[in-house]
């Protein structure tokens, strides 16, 4: 058994998650996907997982709660249509709640979701500590929880899915310092709520700390968001370059921060002359990659992270078990199973091999804003115009 991974200590003049903000208003969706109904039931799950309430056979049912201020972005819908379509595949059902953002609105909606008779809960948690109560009732009632692309901290739940978010932190450092080995960098951190922007940001000082312990880099300011918001980022790193444009790094947290940071580069004509790395592979960003306003995106292969945990929801809920890749702590003294997926540095020169080769971006669009002579490809040569799976 590999040893756990602790998330707890973090270095680098990280804050804590904050204990309180402000609640988003939230839109309330109720979307029963790939089913004809949705099959009512009381309170307490009272029947085997593949069972009716009648004992005849029937489907996995599968409750996904989604709540996250960057729902409406192409990632999420990409994780969401993925999912769906691996779980009909294995004849499972899923019962998503989806809102725009709120831990209170998600605490309904798995409260909404326990009285459906699931055999299973997947959860991609608006703030991590903050659904432990919700969470315990899933399990005191026999349900399995999984925690997908964030962890829950403060509650034992069956397993954890995700990209190994302390690398995608490494792959920044090692791009920028290849780049930029010497100069001043500026960190633009994700939303506190979310663990996977401290273990972002670890795995980014791994690398950029001997650097800044030689003098060689500068960092000359650090940016820590409420939501993963690009508003809320573009004030932040405006009131930076109001006071220095000396700048010649910047580490983004995801591609929405990076184009937030690219556009208020490009209004001082600074875009292009400053290294600014992302990641999830925005169709935006692919396309500043190879025009060479961002340095590097990191593609995260969400097919494979969807469908593996689909597959590892319909194994708990039959009572079967995965081989999980590693074992990480989440704050409760029990280690929790982790299925990790490896994230990808994807630069101008490996467009094709990576996010146009696993159809995740068509040549098309991504080298739709420059001309076909200037390097385009043909798409005889990739396959077309093929669509994301």
């Amino acid at each position: 058994m590999a040893k756990p991974m602790s998330f707890r200590s973090l270095s680098g003049g990280m804050p804590p998650p904050r204990r309180g903000f402000t609640w988003f208003g939230v839109l309330g969706l109720v979307v029963p996907v790939l089913t004809l109904g949705l099959v009512l039931s009381g309170c307490v799950k009272s029947r085997q997982p593949g069972e009716s309430q009648d004992g005849q056979s029937d489907q996995v049912v599968i409750g996904f709660s989604v709540a996250t201020d960057t729902f409406i972005l192409e990632r999420w819908n990409k994780d969401i249509r993925i999912f769906t379509s691996t779980a009909k595949d294995m004849k499972a059902r899923v019962i998503f709640q989806l809102s725009a953002g709120g831990t209170d609105a998600q605490i309904e909606q798995i409260g909404y979701l326990l009285t459906q008779d699931i055999d299973v809960l997947v959860v991609l948690p608006h703030d991590s500590r903050k659904l432990g109560p919700v969470i315990r009732q899933a399990r005191d009632r026999g349900i399995p929880v999984i925690a997908y692309d964030r962890l829950i901290l403060g509650v034992p739940i069956d397993g954890y899915v995700s990209f190994d978010n302390q690398g995608v932190g490494r792959l920044f450092g090692q791009a920028l310092t290849e780049a930029v080995p010497r100069g001043r960098y500026l960190v633009v951190n994700g939303s506190v709520k979310d663990n996977n922007s401290f273990l972002v940001n670890r795995g980014l000082y791994e690398v950029l700390q001997p650097y800044i312990d030689r003098g060689d880099i500068q960092i000359i300011d650090q940016i820590w968001l409420d939501e993963w918001n690009a508003d809320e980022a573009s004030e932040k790193i405006l009131d930076v370059l109001n006071r220095t444009q000396d700048i010649q790094a910047i580490s983004a947290a995801n591609d929405q921060l990076a184009n937030a940071a690219i556009n208020l580069l490009s209004q001082r004509r600074m875009a292009g002359r400053v290294a600014v790395v992302g990641q999830d592979a925005d169709l935006l960003s692919t396309q500043r990659v190879v025009e060479g306003l961002q340095l590097m995106t990191v593609y995260k292969p969400i097919p494979k992270l969807a469908s593996r945990a689909a597959e590892l929801a319909v194994a708990l809920a039959e009572g079967r078990e995965m081989e999980p890749d590693s074992w990480v702590e989440n704050d409760t003294g029990v280690s929790v199973p982790f299925y990790m997926e490896e994230p990808i540095a994807v630069y101008r020169w490996n467009m094709e091999e990576t996010i146009i080769r696993d159809g995740f971006h068509s040549p098309r669009d991504v080298y739709r804003t420059r001309d076909q002579d200037s390097g385009s490809p043909d798409e005889s040569e990739t396959g077309g115009d093929t669509a994301a799976p």
